[in-house]
């Protein structure tokens, strides 16, 4: 038996390598002669990164950067085993998880960190940065990055503005001249499933604000900010970013990017399945197992066990997913190539512990997983003595 395993990371608790790992000892106590392909998948959010550096036999990187409030961190970034490609996550620099609730600050909080990274992975002569975006802390349009990079952005009195998204207000002029030509010749993909806009209703600052620590008065304060910031980028560079599907990702880097560095956007897992060559690997394969720490209704929309189960479909292979929470709505992923969804939390139990416990449950519920189907190609047989069992035995002749 040939079984792929391509599970995402459980948050908090197992990075992709580590939870394929746990499958993989917990399918073979079943089957202990079963051969379990690994491939740690992403979808160009947390452990995107890992994910492609560790399937391509690539290399990692770490890089001193200045997180969101400006103060110095270490980040890391990857490049690829397998081509000139580099790969950073913005939420190595610019994550929410870098600050505490009570620093949040949509405000003052800057992507110039990403823009240090994308500017330590060009160093590494690659032709091509994937950039994964999402779990941003910023609403600064990708202003930070731009400025990290080399170029101004300048108030009406030709100064420099300062970090943040509440200074795109004051925004006069951009000036680009300070951006090193060498990243015109470099291919930016952005790995990315939001499409919302910069703006609007459904744009950056009213959508994602509030997560990040925006109130009422300072969401409508970064809206008006962006707005005048995507109104400089159509005066000043003739690009028209404000509403194009992806401009509000990340705080609106995705503009950012679209705007200063031409990037072109793909669904993370898409590019996460070229890498690692999935369909490769599921090709011939009698199953495959998947699975993260939460599986709903919205894991249909580009989040990995959706994009492992349609590669899965293509060869006609079942399809198994497990996670750490699974709601009543995640039952329409069976119309999406996902056969079975198993929830690997026996019990209920706080928080902490759960994560804790994942790799223990994750491997015992792979374990049962692998006895159910085992179970099931015995379902229906006749068992053993059946010419002498009861049921068989002709009733003696009146």
């Amino acid at each position: 038996m040939r079984i792929v395993i391509a599970p995402d990371s459980f948050k908090d608790s197992m990075t992709a390598q580590e939870a394929a790992e746990q499958i993989a000892t917990g399918v073979q106590e079943v089957w202990p002669d079963a051969e379990c392909v690994r491939v740690p998948m992403a979808d160009g959010g947390e452990g995107t990164v890992r994910s492609l550096v560790d399937a391509t036999g690539g290399r990692l990187i770490s890089q001193r950067v200045t997180d969101p409030l400006g103060r110095p961190i270490t980040a890391t970034f990857g490049v690829l085993g397998d081509g000139p490609t580099a790969i950073i996550e913005m939420a190595a620099a610019s994550g929410l998880p870098l600050l505490s609730p009570r620093e949040r600050d949509p405000l003052r909080a800057s992507t110039f960190g990403t823009g240090e990274l994308l500017r330590a992975a060009r160093e590494q002569n690659v032709s091509r940065i994937i950039v994964g975006i999402g779990g941003s802390a910023t609403n600064d349009g990708g202003a930070g990055m731009l400025q990290a990079l080399g170029g101004r952005l300048l108030d009406a009195d030709g100064q420099d503005l300062p970090r943040g998204g509440a200074a795109l207000a004051e925004l006069s002029r951009i000036d680009l001249s300070g951006v090193p030509a060498c990243l015109d010749d470099v291919e930016i993909v952005v790995a990315s499933d939001v499409e919302n806009p910069l703006t609007g209703p459904s744009g950056a600052s009213r959508i994602f604000g509030p997560q990040k620590g925006a109130t009422p008065e300072q969401v409508e304060q970064l809206e008006k900010a962006l707005t005048r910031y995507a109104a400089v980028i159509r005066q000043d560079l003739g690009r028209d970013v404000e509403h194009e599907p992806g401009a509000g990702a990340a705080g609106g880097l995705g503009a950012g990017l679209m705007a200063f560095l031409g990037a072109r956007f793909e669904r993370g897992i898409d590019l996460v399945i070229e890498h690692t060559r999935l369909d490769r690997a599921i090709a011939g394969a009698d199953l495959v197992i998947t699975g993260e720490g939460s599986i709903d209704e919205q894991t249909r929309f580009g989040k990995t066990p959706y994009g492992v189960a349609q590669a899965a479909r293509r060869h006609g292979v079942p399809v198994i997913a497990l996670a750490g929470s699974v709601t009543a709505d995640a039952a329409v992923l069976h119309d999406h190539g996902i056969d079975v969804v198993m929830p690997i939390v026996p019990s209920a139990c706080p928080l902490d512990e759960a994560l804790r416990e994942g790799p223990t449950n994750l491997r015992t519920a792979a374990a049962t997983a692998a006895r159910l189907l085992r179970l099931g190609g015995h379902v229906g047989d006749a068992p053993p003595d059946a010419s002498t069992s009861p049921s068989a035995r002709t009733a003696p002749s009146p």
